[in-house]
């Protein structure tokens, strides 16, 4: 059966029900029909005193086009951990429609190891991107008002771009204002993907609505006539934007197939943003039950990393454990395995990929302290050879090696890599960031690069000298940085999979993101605004006569 077909015919429990496994009463709850609800903001300040739960982020090495099994196995551990009666509930982002409709096809894992309802998650869920694509609009709205009737803030550059949450290469540059209408001035905007908007980090890395209206008074928009910044407040545009968000900002509630609770909110990605669900609905976990197992996006070069070095510092807890995720064809495929060879035995090529997951497993592990354990998604064609191998090589790193099954059956296929987190959560963790605060911004993007990429060095172009010279000057050096880079590649070259000989990084650009609270820097080529492949899922998605969803995978 397909996922969708798995999920159909699960019958799933009220959502009153599946909050009542964390003590949550409906009072706590808005509905969104029979297994959707908002969890209320009071429900937070009642549990501010109650002890922290254990906190589990999943991880992985660069993806590739097999697909990893990131969020099926968070799922499977979760439901792993409700299988051996423990406590325990998801913390995962919600999907963007630009890869639903674009090359993944849905994000809500698969298998028997779902959340769900999977159609509605995949979709419009309860409408927070909508909310946040709504919001980000309506200052550009505002802006090209301002600046049509006469311009009284002086704006000479306008940096706030309008977004969409879809992928359209189309719209990466477009022209504005050219009705002709008197006073309208034509310029040069653009689109970013909704998940790649500012406000979508400041949702995520916002600890309340009070703080969510201080860091959108703080974005800067544009620039005057003296290069001076123009923030959000200068427009009066804060408390607007707020009220479009203030039903979004209430974490969703969810299940899984095996009706274990999961919190889905915010959605940022990994490769041009920070990749990590929303700070409220992570702490909201951490209160509500004993293991919260959480996710960033893409390899932990990038997902991870920013989760470490960016909302950590924010959420004030860091992981007790972390789970790297990878197949036996994903190390094979980084080794330099052609795809239509992959369920071949072969270990010189797994020799070679497991460099790739020996990188993470050491930044996670030396370089940031944390205590690590390896999940192989495991498929029926691995071959025992190259597990064993897998195994007594992470041996010797003092790395445990779960291979799990979740995908094909459920929680059963899990439980062990459960135990083993169990006992892995006793032991004792210290956070060591890759970088101070109060490091330059070059600092922190040398120490990034040559200490978690493992990059020979750097090249600046001269946009990103004078931007970084900028940064400095109106007095945000001491901001964490966000690199945007290829996912699929520890250099920033998505063809380098192997990254055998020195490679250097080539930061292009670095843009001040004051709302959020970070400084983005751009690694090589990389774009704000995806396009959808030359075949798109978009393609095999349908509704039947019945108005069942078809071909979301």
């Amino acid at each position: 059966m397909t996922d969708i077909e798995i999920a159909r015919n699960t019958t799933l429990e009220p959502i009153s029900k599946i909050a009542s496994k964390l003590g949550i009463k409906e009072d706590d709850l808005e509905f969104y029909g029979k297994y959707k609800a908002k969890i209320s903001k009071d429900l937070f300040e009642s549990k501010k005193e109650t002890k922290n739960g254990r906190l589990i982020l999943v991880t992985a090495i660069n993806p590739t086009p097999l697909g990893e099994g990131k969020t099926t196995i968070a799922i499977g551990l979760a439901d792993g951990l409700s299988k051996i009666g423990k406590k325990a509930v998801l913390a995962l982002r919600e999907p963007s429609l630009g890869p639903v409709f674009g090359i993944k096809g849905g994000a809500t894992g698969g298998g028997y190891s779902q959340v769900a309802p999977m159609e509605d998650i995949n979709l419009h869920f309860t409408g927070d991107i909508h909310a946040i694509t709504s919001a980000n609009n309506l200052l550009s709205a505002i802006i090209d008002n301002h600046i049509y009737f006469g311009n009284e803030l002086d704006f000479k550059n306008v940096i706030w771009k309008r977004c969409l949450d879809l992928n359209d290469r189309a719209l990466r540059k477009v022209k504005i204002g050219l009705s002709g209408e008197k006073n309208l001035m034509p310029r040069e905007d653009g689109f970013d993907i909704s998940v790649a908007s500012e406000l979508m980090a400041i949702f995520c890395l916002a600890k309340d609505l009070k703080d969510l209206k201080n860091r959108i008074s703080n974005i800067i928009v544009g620039y005057n006539s003296k290069q001076e910044p123009i923030y959000v407040k200068d427009l009066k545009a804060e408390g607007a934007l707020t009220v479009l968000l203030k039903d979004a900002i209430k974490p969703n509630l969810v299940q899984t197939l095996e009706h274990t609770p999961a919190i889905i909110h915010g959605g940022p990605f990994a490769n041009i943003a920070h990749g990590c669900n929303s700070v409220i609905a992570t702490k909201t976990a951490l209160k509500l039950a004993d293991y919260v197992v959480t996710e960033a996006g893409f390899g932990a070069d990038l997902g991870a990393e920013k989760f470490l070095n960016i909302k950590t510092r924010i959420l004030g807890k860091s992981p007790d454990a972390v789970v790297c995720v990878a197949t036996i064809k994903a190390l094979k495929y980084h080794g330099g395995m052609q795809k239509d060879e992959l369920t071949k035995e072969n270990l010189e090529y797994l020799k070679n990929g497991i460099r790739n997951l020996m990188k993470h497993i050491s930044n996670l592990k030396d370089k940031f302290g944390m205590n690590v354990i390896v999940a192989i998604n495991h498929y029926k064609q691995d071959f025992q050879s190259e597990i064993k191998y897998l195994e007594n090589e992470l041996k010797k790193e003092d790395v445990q090696l779960s291979l799990v099954e979740c995908w094909e059956k459920g929680s059963d296929g899990s439980t062990d890599i459960a135990e083993k987190i169990v006992e892995m959560c006793n032991r004792k963790t210290k956070l060591s960031y890759t970088y101070s605060l109060d490091d330059n911004i070059i600092e922190k993007i040398i120490k990034v690069t040559r200490e978690i990429y493992g990059a020979q060095g750097l090249e600046f172009t001269d946009m990103a000298k004078e931007s970084i010279n900028k940064i400095q000057e109106l007095g945000y050096s001491n901001l964490p940085i966000c690199i945007a880079k290829t996912q699929y590649s520890f250099s920033d070259d998505p063809k380098n999979l192997e990254c055998k000989e020195p490679f250097l990084i080539k930061i292009k650009d670095v843009a001040l993101k004051a709302g959020a609270g970070f400084i983005v820097v751009y690694a090589g080529n990389i774009v704000t605004m995806p396009g959808l492949p030359k075949v798109p899922a978009a393609n095999s998605i349908d509704i039947d006569e019945n108005g069942n969803i078809v071909g979301i995978f």
